[in-house]
């Protein structure tokens, strides 16, 4: 079957762009390991470049959309990944397990053939960030799609979890990365570079609410505060194992 960014991943490497301190953040948590497997890997986001990173991505499309001088690439799914048992030092896997149709195999996996430390980003489904007060169906998807951090510990063996708060100038275009820039969700460009907006049939009743009260100043009373942060706590997650 066609993998599911084949059919939304049209100029997803235009949208969607590593920002350095997300990856900063990640390449300390990977440790001092040499071999890398990335899963999930898309156009290769994240990938860094002190490593010998192999990657594993089902869609075609985000092949295609890969870099020259990418790492290689091996057209696979996370549930039954063609390598050996141990094969990499560490392995990575960037908001991506929500995507798999079988995680806790493709988290299985992931401990098979590393036999190091393995890092993900994820999101906790039961994170409420403020957009979710305009589009409650956003929470029900993510309640409905992303893993329990719970579950990790199932598959993975014990597992450390860290926030992962989101810089309010993000340059990674992913869903709640406009935190402190709400004008941006009315660009129908911006909101064609999250999978959740995808999946979502608009138009979205919610973002004229958010329009309204941007233009009444309602939003900026209630969270005004947001205004002066640095970096949210959006929901955003690292978990650790090994």
């Amino acid at each position: 079957m066609p993998a599911l960014y084949d059919r939304i991943g049209d100029g997803y490497a235009g949208l969607r762009r590593a920002d350095p301190r997300i990856a900063a953040r990640l390449d300390a948590a990977l440790g001092p390991s040499a071999s890398l497997l990335n899963v999930g890997a898309g156009t290769g986001n994240y990938e860094p470049e002190n490593r010998q990173v192999v990657a594993v991505e089902p869609s075609r499309e985000m092949i295609r959309q890969r870099p020259a001088g990418a790492a290689p690439a091996v057209q696979a799914v996370a549930a039954c990944l063609p390598f050996a048992d141990g094969a990499f030092e560490a392995a990575l896997a960037v908001l991506t397990v929500h995507h798999w149709p079988d995680p806790a195999a493709g988290l299985c996996e992931l401990r098979r053939v590393t036999r190091g430390r393995i890092v993900i980003l994820t999101f906790d489904p039961r994170a409420r960030p403020w957009l979710t007060d305009y589009l409650p169906e956003l929470a029900a998807l993510d309640d409905a799609q992303m893993p329990a951090l719970t579950d990790y510990a199932a598959a993975l063996g014990r597992v450390h979890v860290e926030p992962l708060e989101i810089p309010h100038d993000c340059m990674d275009g992913f869903l709640y990365a406009y935190w402190r820039r709400p004008e941006a969700y009315f660009d129908p460009r911006l909101r064609s570079g999250s999978s959740s907006f995808r999946a979502l049939a608009g138009p979205h009743a919610g973002l004229e609410r958010l329009r309204s009260d941007l233009d009444s100043g309602a939003w900026d009373r209630r969270y005004a505060r947001l205004r002066h942060l640095d970096a949210y706590d959006a929901g955003y997650r690292l978990v650790i194992s090994g």
